[in-house]
């Protein structure tokens, strides 16, 4: 009977034991699993920075989480998914416009000081500032200036204003200031739209429900800096602003000079104060625009389907020219302004999905491309949904599908979407079906978000090139003062790759990152390194 008793009480320990170590690896970040990465990074803490060289998740709020049951996302559920992005390694978000406005995406601002009601109230946002800040979160506002809505009420009291205004008469901006809020003329000119029942005309690049304001203005220079003074001082951390290009069109220089008021404007009020701009034009354009003093604009030449990432991943440039272009870049950049921060992205709301580039990739070539960009220099900016490997190309709304949570139609995260969205058929599962998968986008992209906070050169460092590039592989430095070095050997092509680095001061592997079970090793100086993975390495 006692020996019955023990063999019950063994076997029951030794159960306790097994679910315990079940229950263990469940939460030990897959420290068991057969894919490389989960337990040779699993040691890689979050480095302890305070600098520009963030990682930020872009967010449309109209498609990325409902908190109230109606279909359309807002800042409720942007509150409710803060530790999901925190999870995945983000310490920056970028919200697209919220404030109140006629359409579905809120770029034609119909009031610069409130909230749109779908997405909530002033009081919500200022919630949503203290959540993010609680979790180290910084928190960027979309601010639009190049134009407003005509719902605006500058303009409705503008055209009422030429509406009364005797057709002889000239304006008398002493009697409506707003006349000069916007551009004018009597006149047609292109890009100019009739003023209904009138005979005037006034400036609208985009379309005739987006009239461009008139930025030399001294009146809107001041509500410019009501607004900015507003919003800081509720707490945004910065201010991305929208389609600086467009300012004054075709004038580059005029561009770049609004730019220097509009930072300096922002700096005065808070010096810690981030400002990124959307500048999509080439690289000479650029450096221009970063004469302004403006901290980062975004680096459209490697973006997009027709990017130096797209090219490198896809094969049609060398390995090698990704490395070169990295180093132009930067040069061309910081001679304009030393003391840029780069903004390196791969997809946004305007453009379309990287999943949908690589039509046989069934994730290896995804994985890889966004990659590239994570770990490039500066601000790395990451477009919600694309950690899943979301799809949507074409009209506009296609490119802003409801984030992809689950499959579940009953899951009252979901969204509806913008209206008039096609029906946009995913590649890859949905988020809760990757977070069981070691092999998913949604683990791969929170294991390089890993790295690149562990290794502070990676965000910080310039690219230094030591020249052992090929056409299928990338060696390249990251060196930043203050930090260790970092080499990163990237193979962007489809079969294992050997890489001598006795050349190089003595290495070791730090950290890898897998897109299969084939694993990294580096043995004598040399690399070996499976297809479209990528090792890193410090001074031994």
């Amino acid at each position: 009977m006692i020996n019955r008793k023990k063999t019950i009480t063994v076997i029951a320990l030794l159960f306790a034991v097994i679910a315990a170590a079940a229950v263990f690896l469940l939460f030990a970040g897959k420290e068991k699993s057969d894919v490389q990465m989960y337990s040779f990074n699993r040691k890689l803490k979050t480095a302890d920075r305070d600098d520009f060289c963030r990682t930020t998740y872009e967010i449309f709020p109209y498609s990325f989480c409902d908190s109230n049951s109606d279909g359309i996302g807002d800042l409720g559920g942007i509150i409710s998914k803060l530790d999901y992005i925190k999870d995945l390694g983000f310490d920056q978000i970028w919200i697209t416009p919220v404030h109140p406005s006629p359409t579905y995406h809120k770029y034609d601002v119909t009031d610069y000081y409130s909230i749109d009601p779908a997405f909530g109230t002033v009081e919500d946002y200022e919630k949503l500032i203290a959540e993010c800040h609680r979790r180290g979160i910084k928190i960027l506002m979309d601010i639009v200036v190049n134009h407003t809505s005509d719902q605006h009420e500058w303009f409705k009291a503008a055209s009422d204003y030429l509406h009364e205004l005797p057709a002889d008469w000239e304006p008398d901006v002493s009697y409506c200031r707003y006349f000069d809020y916007y551009n004018f003329s009597r006149d047609p000119q292109n890009g100019y739209s009739p003023l209904p029942g009138t005979n005037w005309y006034y400036e609208a690049r985009f379309w005739s429900g987006m009239p461009d304001l008139n930025l030399n203005s001294s009146y809107i220079r001041d509500e410019i800096k009501s607004i900015v003074s507003y919003w800081l001082e509720k707490g945004v951390d910065g201010f991305r602003l929208d389609a600086v290009t467009s300012y004054h069109t075709g004038q580059s220089e005029a561009n770049r000079d609004f730019l220097r008021f509009f930072c300096e404007t922002c700096k005065a009020i808070d010096p810690e104060c981030y400002i990124v701009g959307e500048a999509w034009t080439d690289r000479n354009n650029i450096s221009l625009l970063y004469t302004s003093g403006i901290d980062s604009l975004f680096n459209f030449p490697f973006s997009g389907p027709d990017g130096f990432i797209r090219d490198v991943s896809g094969g049609f440039i060398a390995a090698s020219d990704f490395v070169k272009a990295m180093i132009y870049s930067d040069e061309a950049f910081r001679s304009s302004n030393p003391s840029y921060t780069d903004a390196p992205f791969y997809t946004n709301h305007d453009i379309a999905r990287s999943a949908g580039y690589y039509a046989t990739d069934e994730g290896p070539v995804t994985k890889l491309s966004y990659a590239l960009s994570l770990l490039m220099s500066g601000n790395s900016f990451l477009y919600y949904g694309e950690e899943i490997g979301m799809k949507g190309s074409g009209k506009d709304e296609n490119k802003r599908a409801p984030m992809y949570w689950s499959d579940d139609p009953s899951d009252p995260d979901m969204c509806s979407g913008p209206p008039d969205m096609d029906e946009v058929a995913m590649k890859f599962p949905s988020l809760a079906d990757q977070k069981k998968d070691d092999l998913s986008l949604w683990n791969w992209f929170r294991q390089v978000i890993k790295v690149r906070n562990a290794f502070p050169a990676i965000p910080c460092g310039r690219v230094e090139d030591p020249e052992l590039s090929t056409d299928t592989v990338a060696v390249f430095y990251k060196r930043c003062e203050g930090y260790d070095d970092v080499l990163l050997v990237i193979n962007t092509g489809e079969t294992e790759q050997q890489i001598d680095l006795s050349s190089l001061d003595p290495l070791k592997l730090s950290a890898v990152l897998n897109t299969s079970v084939d694993q990294i090793s580096f043995k004598v100086s040399v690399l070996t390194v499976p297809a479209f993975s990528i090792a890193v390495l410090t001074d031994k």
